[in-house]
């Protein structure tokens, strides 16, 4: 039976073969499409699914794709998507990102593009979207003031992870939300506890780093106030607990009136930037969709049993229990290089875990999405370091930019005290 459970897990390994080998070789993880790793994966999966049919395998396989806890996260992928997409053709970042540029005190450039970066990622839910915005920003400020662009960069992704850990449309707040079964602003509210020393931290770090910012004048002329408006308002209803569907929704429309009511948009073009943010969360929908189907194959099979017997057998009391998800979460995403996919992944065993050892939802929730951002944010071959490294031109390479990740190896740290000092404490 022991062996059989075993045998229940090869889905998830020809995934990470057929994922990392062409990596490995290439020295581009993301050579191989992941939804390609995931369809040979399902396929194998499929042909594991009980049932003597064909018929019946496909029954088993498509009851998991079809969860009604896959299909509100993909609603909600989608929608996010929409309202990210709208946003951003609306030209919320560029608004957001000349405020703080012409307001913060450029003796302190490098701290203010962390800020900058928090709020970006905070508001539109993506990090690797973040560093794009920002990182031709920082490389520039950084031959202004004749600064190391690499510290600047550090900055704008440390920032970049800030929001990505706890956006409220972000794809790794909705998937962990989703696999712990707990409420958005229930798991905002421990993460932040959990993670604000770390961003406290390093906001004094980059304050002290030295900066002639002074001689260097930035001019930006107009800045349009009311454009940060959609983020705001999302951010806030999302906060006070308002259901998630209608958060997204009333960010599109608002988003779409503000862009028609200042020219930035016709009625056609609103239309179409929905659509396309929409068809923006294809993969990770499919993806979702794929893993949810794999995972009931693995769990009809005894898989997640067996994993978590492994778990149990090494685990003692909640503060291994704990230790336990931040280890599963980081090391599958040292393997996908992709920390939704991750959480997506260590999203069922997370649960069980959770649910064994008493650790509240809210908690599992933030400490695996914390524990898959800390990861994401220092892989050398992670999209976010690579967007960075190529948008420099060849300046910089990973290595550089990761010697100034100061935030995310404390977020790192952070998680780590938290469960030894059992901080925040469950309530």
């Amino acid at each position: 039976m022991k062996q059989l459970k075993l045998k229940a897990l090869i889905p998830i390994g020809v995934f990470l073969v057929i994922y990392l080998i062409p990596g490995w070789i290439s020295g581009d993880f993301y050579k191989m499409p992941i939804t390609i790793s995931f369809l040979a994966a399902s396929g194998v999966a499929l042909l594991m699914a009980p049932g003597k049919k064909l018929i019946n395998k496909m029954e088993t396989f498509t009851k998991g794709m079809g969860h009604s806890g896959i299909m509100l996260m993909c609603l909600i992928f989608i929608l996010a998507g929409a309202f990210a997409n709208v946003a951003r053709e609306m030209g919320a970042v560029d608004a957001t990102v000349n405020i703080g540029l012409r307001y913060l005190p450029q003796e302190i450039l490098v701290a203010g593009l962390f800020i900058i970066g928090c709020f970006i990622s905070l508001s539109v839910g993506t990090s690797v979207g973040t560093v794009v915005a920002l990182t031709p920003v920082a490389i520039g400020l950084a031959e202004a003031i004749d600064l190391n662009a690499a510290i600047a960069v550090g900055a704008a992704i440390g920032g970049a992870m800030f929001g990505d850990n706890l956006s409220m449309i972000s794809d790794t707040t909705i998937a962990a939300t989703r696999t712990q079964n707990c409420k958005m602003k229930d798991k905002f509210k421990a993460n932040i506890r959990l993670v604000l020393p770390a961003a406290v931290i390093s906001l004094v770090i980059y304050f002290l780093v030295p900066s002639n910012g002074g001689d260097h004048q930035i001019d930006i002329q107009v800045i349009d106030y009311l454009k940060l408006t959609p983020y705001l308002i999302v951010l806030i209803t999302a906060i006070l607990g308002m259901n998630v569907f209608l958060v997204l929704s009333i960010g599109i429309i608002l988003a779409g009136g503000i862009g028609l009511a200042i020219g930035e948009f016709n009625l056609w073009s609103y239309f179409s930037s929905v659509n396309n943010g929409m068809q923006g969360m294809a993969e990770i929908v499919i993806v979702s969709m794929l893993v949810g189907g794999i995972v009931e194959v693995v769990r009809l099979n005894g898989g997640i049993d067996y994993i978590i017997s492994h778990i149990g057998k090494k685990t003692k009391g909640k503060k291994g229990a704990e230790f336990s998800i931040v280890t599963l979460t980081g090391i599958i995403n040292v393997f996908t290089a992709n920390n939704t996919i991750a959480i997506l992944m260590s999203g069922p065993i997370v649960k069980t875990v959770a649910d064994k050892f008493k650790i509240e939802p809210r908690r599992s929730a933030s400490l695996m999405d914390t524990a898959s951002c800390f990861v994401q944010g220092i892989l050398p071959y992670g999209a976010q370091i690579l967007a960075a490294v190529g948008l420099s031109a060849g300046l910089l390479s990973p290595f550089d930019i990761m010697t100034y990740l100061f935030y995310p190896y404390l977020m790192g740290m952070t998680v780590i005290i938290s469960i030894i000092l059992k901080k925040p404490a469950d309530k």
